[in-house]
């Protein structure tokens, strides 16, 4: 019993390599949300269907995105559809086939120039 009350306990809780810094209902300086993702601080600006990811360092300067990879998987009801992001200098963009709506789960999967990658989840406002 104590044995299995250890493993519950080592799965429940957090582990530092996979833990992600939530942001909560911090902005960015574009007033898209933040969220931290691949050891960078990702902002999400969703414009129609244009989607934008605007990066930054931990001290809240511009991360030029060369060399950066990455993807956006918006759902919205039963629609699912995947993005693929190009870098775009201090960003990643990608373009939806039609406008993206209001309340859409959208998943952002980052692989930064370095190799490290991460994963950060929104919602289109």
């Amino acid at each position: 019993m104590l044995k299995t009350i250890a493993v519950l306990a080592a799965l429940l809780a957090p582990s530092a390599a996979l833990a992600q810094h939530a942001h909560g209902n911090q902005k960015g300086p574009n007033g898209g949300p933040m969220e931290d993702v691949a050891g960078v601080h990702g902002e999400l600006v969703v414009a129609g269907p244009a989607v934008t990811v605007n990066v930054f360092d931990e001290a809240g300067k511009p991360v030029d995105t060369t060399g950066y990879t990455g993807s956006a998987m918006i759902v919205s009801g039963s629609d699912r559809k995947t993005l693929p992001l190009a870098p775009s200098g201090n960003a990643l963009t990608g373009q939806a086939p039609a406008a993206i709506p209001t309340g859409a789960a959208i998943t952002v999967v980052l692989k930064t120039a370095a190799g490290k990658s991460g994963q950060a989840k929104f919602s289109a406002k």
